[in-house]
This record gives C-alpha cells, structure tokens and sequence, in this order.
C-alpha cells in the first residue's frame, strides 16, 4: 500500500499545508498513541522540537492527540532528535516524538516517531499508524484521558550522556572551537557539552527567533563558519542541523570535512584499538566511492544502502556494525546511541584532534575523493524518471561509466525533486553524464 503521510524520514512538509497542519498532528498522536498502547501500566510519550514557530502548534496538537486516547505526555523543549531517542529509552516510555524538518527552512516542519528501544519505527510500525490515521479514533473514558507535563532537567541530562562518548581522560583544554547550531535544536546543549569538556566555545546560530533555523547558518550553509574558523584562528568548525542529527566540520584552513571523511576517520581509530565492529561501515549509495577504496585498503568493507539513515541503521542492526551514516554528515555510532547524533559524533572527531596532535586538516583528511557531481532537478508532476527517453540515456551513461564509476539517481523523498549524481576519475565525463541526464529530466517533466 503507497504511504499517504510517512516519507523517508517520518512526516515533513509545509506547516499549514498537506501532511503538516495541527488536524493531521493530532491525528498522529491519537493513531500512535493507540498503537503503543500495549500492556496494563500507564503509557507514556516523550515529544521534543526544535526551534520553529510551528513547533508551538504541532506540539500542542500532537499532546491534544496522544492525552485523547489515554498517554501521559512529557514535553522536554528545543532538544536535538537524538536526545529524544535517549531520554524515551531512558523514562521507559512507549514512543518518542521528535518535531523537526531536519535542515529545511523554517516554513517546514516534521514528525519523527521512536519507539521504546530509541530506534526509528520501521515501515511496518508507520504503516500500521497510516491505517488507524483513516480509522475513528479510540478515544477513553474522561476519567483515563492522560496528563502532560514539562521537565526542565532534559538538557542536562543529555549534555552528560554525550560526554560520556568520550574517554574520562580527554579534555579538549587549547581547543579553539567555532560551534555552528543552525539556530536549531542543539542551540544551548552543544556548545554547553564542548566547552564543559575544557575547550574555548565561540558559538553561532544560537539565537533562535522561530523563524531562522537553517537560515545562513548550520550544516547545509557553511559560508558563516568558515569564515570564523578562518577569522578567529580557530583549530576547528563543528557545523550542525536544525535537529542536531548530523555533523560537518570545518578544518582550520576553513575547507569542508563531509560525512564520508568523519566515517573514515572514526573508524580507522576505532579499527587501529580493535573497537570496529562489523568488519567495516555502512553508508549510502551516495558516498564516495574514494571512502570504499580507503576502506578496502585496511581489509574493511563498505556496505551500501538506500539514501536515509535510518536503512543504514537497520542494516547496522542487522550486521552487528557500530559505525555508519550519510555523506550529507548522519554520523551513527550505536556504541553510544539509537540514531544519528552529530553532537556525539563532533566530541568523537573532537577527541581525536587531541590524541593525534595534528591539525584538522592533516587529521580529517583522510582519502582522497573521486570527483563526484550531485545536480537536482525539479519537477511539477508525472514520474519523469519511467520516461523512456530518459531511460535510454540513463542506460546510455551506465554503460560508459562501467568499471570507472557510479551512477546513482533517485527522486527525492521529501521534495519533487530528481537527484542526479555521477562519480568517477575522469571529472570532465562525470560532468557530462549528469548534465546530459538532468537535460533529459528536464525534457520529460
């Protein structure tokens, strides 16, 4: 059955429009609630956002759902996605709510759902709520509509479970840190983590006004942080989300350090201690194929899944690995969480500038990548990718990159939008085959 509301990564969309308005909230919080709702004790849910001024009401309606039909709710605040994982586990609750669009503007906003374990529900769990979505919800007796109630301690107690990701012996006194929070969800616990692990804190995107998380700061706009690493002659940038999931870095010559590099680099250390486990990493069909090659070099595998890092996670899960993420900066690392946490993953890179001695750019530096080109093309409707005159020139440069690189195009999960991404050692033909495909989307659409 094709998914009304669940895409790769929960429920996201436009706040007032489609998927994301308080009526479909609250109905995913009376459709989770009744799904979770296992067992004689007293049910309970744990809901977190980040900073959008949607954020207010989506709360409020998805609280309005989940108390219909019998769950006590615990609110926590602006918090990162992964603290939320954390503390459902943690308050033994039945289900966990993250409320964020991730690294999209601030017109946007989401639903993510964990269930007791912390991990991201599965296709089957979303499609299970998909369907008591349609249905009359079951609504309780007055006297059994459950209570909610705020905490005030969730920050704390999440700044101390990510400093324990690191060894009781590293301190990151000298460190000069630019830490970029998207004026996001990490906007208090992130720079409050690093800097209570000893290192000097020169913190952006930390004056969240509702409307300007993602805008001109953060993971996905890197402009700001470089020039303060640079300004500041600072040793290092950590550039977060706006739910604090994934982690880029910037070195002290103020260059990129994507996802792909922190996975080599925090497995390779691992591996050297005999800490990897799994035999390897699991990423994307997006990461560079420069990272599989590295990996190969040290006997370790690169095991590849579709784009979203919760099919990394379950291939994690499934292959006993404890390291894993996307290009795009997931950093999993199970030995210390249920889901992406760019914070854990940015004291792990953290910690490793401190034992090593070298300078970022030296430390994260660690393959070569092979030129690849990533180009998005959108569209208004129809599935332009079942065209045939785009399949004969997909076809086409399949068969020209074969045995000199990849080819990887896929629609968007979350947007209309085509992804069109070729790789190999010939810059000039990997230029040409994503051009040559995205003229041929654009024609069909």
């Amino acid at each position: 059955m094709a998914r009304k509301f669940f895409g790769t990564d929960g429920i996201r969309g436009r706040t007032n429009e489609g998927v994301m308005t308080a009526e479909i909230a609250m109905k995913v919080g009376q459709a989770a609630g009744t799904h979770f709702l296992r067992g004689g004790h007293k049910h309970r849910v744990v809901i977190g956002k980040d900073t959008r001024l949607s954020g207010y009401m989506v709360e409020s309606a998805l609280v309005a759902g989940f108390t219909s039909v019998g769950m006590d709710v615990i609110m926590t605040g602006p918090l990162p996605t992964p603290a939320i994982a954390l503390l459902t586990r943690e308050m033994r609750a039945d289900l966990g709510v993250m409320i964020s669009a991730s690294h999209n503007p601030f017109e946007d906003n989401g639903i993510k759902l964990f269930g007791p374990d912390g991990y991201k529900l599965s296709d089957e769990a979303e499609m299970a709520i998909e369907t008591l979505m349609a249905q009359e919800p079951l609504l309780v007796r007055p006297d059994r509509i459950g209570r909610a109630r705020r905490i005030d301690d969730a920050s704390g107690r999440y700044i101390h479970a990510v400093k324990q990701s690191v060894a009781s012996d590293i301190r990151f006194d000298g460190l000069k840190v630019v830490v970029d929070c998207a004026n996001g969800a990490a906007y208090k616990v992130a720079p409050d983590a690093i800097w209570e692990l000893g290192a000097e804190v020169i913190a952006m995107g930390v004056e969240p006004d509702g409307t300007n998380i993602n805008r001109d700061v953060g993971s996905t706009s890197l402009d700001a942080i470089k020039a303060k690493v640079v300004e500041e002659e600072a040793h290092i940038g950590i550039a977060l989300d706006g739910d604090a999931d994934r982690l880029i870095v910037i070195d002290e010559k103020g260059r990129t350090v994507d996802g792909d590099q922190i996975m080599g680099l925090i497995a390779s250390r691992l591996n050297d201690r005999g800490d990897l486990a799994g035999g390897g990493v699991v990423a994307t069909v997006m990461s560079n194929l420069g990272l599989e090659r590295y990996l190969q070099g040290k006997g370790l595998t690169l095991e590849r899944t579709k784009v979203g890092d919760r099919y990394v996670l379950e291939r994690m899960k499934e292959g006993g690995f404890n390291v894993g993420g996307e290009q795009s900066g997931h950093m999993i690392l199970t030995d210390h969480g249920t889901t992406g946490d760019g914070t854990v993953a940015a004291l792990r890179v953290l910690a490793s500038l401190v034992r090593s001695g070298k300078p970022a750019s030296e430390l994260l530096h660690v393959f070569d990548p092979v030129p690849q080109l990533l180009k998005n093309v959108r569209y208004s409707g129809g599935k332009p990718l079942e065209n045939e005159s785009v399949q004969a020139v997909i076809a086409e440069a399949e068969k020209e990159l074969e045995g000199k690189g990849r080819l990887v195009i896929r629609p968007s999960g979350t947007e209309p939008v085509i992804r069109v991404m070729a790789e190999g050692d010939d810059a000039a033909q990997v230029e040409a085959v994503v051009d040559r495909i995205c003229d041929a989307v654009r024609e069909a659409a």
